[in-house]
């Protein structure tokens, strides 16, 4: 447990290198929002989060969820719950929030920061890659 990072992991690096390279501005691990962003792009209001996989949830059955000892399932079980809720604070503040699984950044680099740019520039995310999750505010 000591090991997990919770900022500065490495797909999260390789994401902001890539974002960097496009020319896009952002602040790291943003305090000032809920949740606390991993990437923030303050004056477009676009959070993103990079999530573990197992850590938020992603890739496990109810089946592999319920095999695992009380301490760990409640721990995933209140990871989703607080995610579910940020996001729904972020929205409500008019914030679009992007949730990226660790691995699809692995697989698909270009195609997540693609995500990323084509919100910073207000176009339409189509199609969104499996492992990402876009929730935008209310117009």
């Amino acid at each position: 447990m000591r090991r997990v990072r919770r900022a500065n992991t490495s797909p999260e690096l390789a994401l902001r290198r890539e974002l960097t390279r496009r020319g896009l501005r952002y602040r790291v691990d943003y305090p000032r929002a809920p949740g606390r962003p991993d990437i923030a792009m303050v004056g477009r209001r676009i959070a993103v989060f990079v999530d573990g996989e197992f850590w938020h949830g992603k890739k496990l059955s109810a089946e592999r969820l319920a095999e695992m000892p009380e301490y760990w399932r409640k721990k995933i079980e209140g990871n989703v719950a607080r995610d579910i809720r940020v996001n729904g604070e972020l929205c409500d503040l008019g914030w679009t929030v992007i949730r990226i699984t660790d691995r699809v950044i692995g697989r698909d680099l270009h195609g997540v920061a693609e995500v990323v740019e084509r919100a910073a520039h207000r176009q339409a995310i189509v199609p969104v890659p499996d492992g990402v999750d876009v929730c935008q505010p209310a117009s």
